[in-house]
């Protein structure tokens, strides 16, 4: 063992109870590479978010970049034991921001950020002068997008401000927080600004940060579908039971139709929700059938702000159904995301990762482009039924019109896997030395423009950033010094848990 590797493992031990300090200190040594620029010449370590700060004029990046990429990091050396206790300990000892304003808490297989992006969005243009706050993930380009007020990011200033703050609650009363529970205490912390809060879980519901929430105003539960199966369980009745976890006693909930209601009303009943809505009880029955899964968010986005116009008829305003509407139907980045190229060129942007959403995907392009052809730049990641994904392509498309890329990303599946898995996709357009969106982007264009085909970028939110940089998009986006590092908390995060399992002590 060379004098780096012993350093590092002592560091490791050292930290284990002090993972904030730790990806402080991993700063200097980290991804030690010597044709990329160091934050310092020596050897130096921090040990504090203080020592940082006297360091940040003689390091090469700002200590934005530096708090995030460490951020990312935090797993590495604290695995992450799956429960509550860890964002319970930190959420108090801050003062518990998130309990001193109405939080609207909404969990679901799909739907759950669009439900929350859609609520966010028609609370302010109710209220102009209310101040809502967004917490999502994961992010398409830039970590701040994941905590918001009124559609405004959380500043770089923000971050390098309020990381201190849990990062000495964290030392003095010996938290081992993760990067997710991290992450949700900055937003906690960020909210303070708001007057009301939509809050995504990150998995889950049960045993997620963001259940720290003790009494929302209400818990809405989007959709249930097989996901994470490792952790939330193998049957949809099992899943339905670990977001049904987000219920809270005395408190309404909210679900919408695609849920096993059986098993979530008996979760309600025991933990003494006031009321089980489904949207047909707060808007009445559909006048025509719901066909489209953005139609689906929409209307329980509604049946949300219907609810909370009776918890809080001052803060949210009168619920003028053209503003409503409008701003119900804002969707998030990146969920069939129309975009116009030069040259007449279009794509279609969307994060579908599993077989409902990819199956959905293809039914909503041929019913909205009936007489269109379609040529797909796809990535998934290693997690997700590859195989089922691969066979919904191949019912609607030719193989040579598929290009398989690879992100950059510890979750990504390699081309290889998605060749082994489905091996029909072996005459796909793939390139094992340049494995880049980018690349695959490009070559798609350029056919697309002498097919006349829509060109779709989809199978991973990981692909996004890449794909909409190569596409032409200016907006904020993390440096490769942080980007590089962006999958180092999901070996064993609670953000997405892929190589978790649950404790026996923690299941139902």
């Amino acid at each position: 063992m060379n004098s780096l590797t012993y350093f590092r493992t002592a560091l490791q031990v050292s930290y284990m109870r002090f993972p904030v300090a730790a990806f402080l200190s991993s700063l200097s040594f980290s991804e030690i590479d010597s044709n990329k620029p160091h934050l310092t010449s020596g050897t130096k370590h921090f040990s504090s978010f203080q020592e940082l700060e006297m360091e940040g004029s003689n390091t090469t990046y700002t200590r934005y970049e530096q708090c995030v990429r460490g951020l990312y990091q935090t797993n590495l050396f604290n695995p992450v034991k799956l429960g509550l206790k860890n964002i319970e300990e930190l959420h108090e000892a801050l003062g518990a921001p998130a309990d001193k304003v109405p939080v609207v808490h909404i969990a679901g297989t799909n739907g759950k950020g669009s439900v929350a992006i859609k609520i966010a969005s028609t609370l302010q243009k109710l209220n102009p002068s209310l101040r809502v706050g967004l917490f999502c993930s994961p992010h398409i380009s830039s970590f701040r997008e994941r905590m918001q007020i009124n559609g405004k990011m959380i500043s770089e200033e923000d971050v390098v401000n309020l990381l201190p703050k849990i990062d000495d609650v964290c030392k003095q009363k010996q938290i081992p927080a993760t990067f997710f529970e991290i992450t949700t205490a900055l937003a906690f912390l960020f909210f303070r600004k708001a007057d009301i809060i939509v809050l995504e879980t990150g998995l889950g519901g049960r045993l997620d940060a963001t259940n720290v929430i003790k009494s929302p105003s209400l818990s809405v539960i989007t959709s249930i579908g097989l996901e994470h199966t490792r952790i939330l369980g193998n049957t949809v009745e099992e899943i339905a039971i670990e977001k049904g976890g987000i219920i809270k006693k005395l408190r309404p909930v909210l679900v919408g139709p695609n849920v096993p209601h059986e098993v979530l009303r008996q979760c309600a009943e025991e933990k003494g929700a006031s009321h089980y809505l489904t949207c047909d009880d707060v808007l009445g029955e559909a006048s025509s059938p719901i066909t489209d899964f953005d139609m689906e968010n929409a209307r329980t986005a509604k049946a949300a702000l219907t609810i909370l116009h009776r918890e809080h008829p001052n803060l949210v305003g009168n619920l003028e159904q053209s503003i409503v509407a409008e701003g119900t139907a804002v969707r998030p980045p990146c969920r069939f995301e129309n975009v116009t190229l030069d040259g007449n060129l279009r794509a279609v942007l969307d994060v579908a990762h599993n077989p409902p959403a990819m199956q959905y995907l293809l039914e909503k392009l041929q019913s909205t482009y009936p007489e269109e052809k379609f040529r797909f730049v796809i990535g998934m990641s290693a997690d997700k039924d590859i195989e089922q994904i691969c066979e919904f392509l191949l019912e609607h498309l030719e193989v040579r019109s598929i290009h398989l890329v690879e992100a950059h990303h510890a979750r990504a599946a390699k081309i290889e896997a998605i060749l082994e898995a489905c091996p029909k996709l072996k005459i796909s357009r793939w390139n094992v030395e340049d494995r880049s969106i980018t690349f695959q982007i490009k070559s798609a264009l350029e056919l697309a423009r002498c097919n006349n085909e829509i060109v779709v970028v989809c199978g991973s939110v990981f692909l996004m950033a890449e794909a909409r940089e190569a596409l032409g998009f200016d907006e904020p986006r993390d440096s490769q010094y942080i980007s590089e590092v962006a999958g180092a908390h999901l070996k064993h995060g609670q953000e997405l848990f892929t190589n978790s399992v649950m404790p026996d002590s923690e299941k139902i």
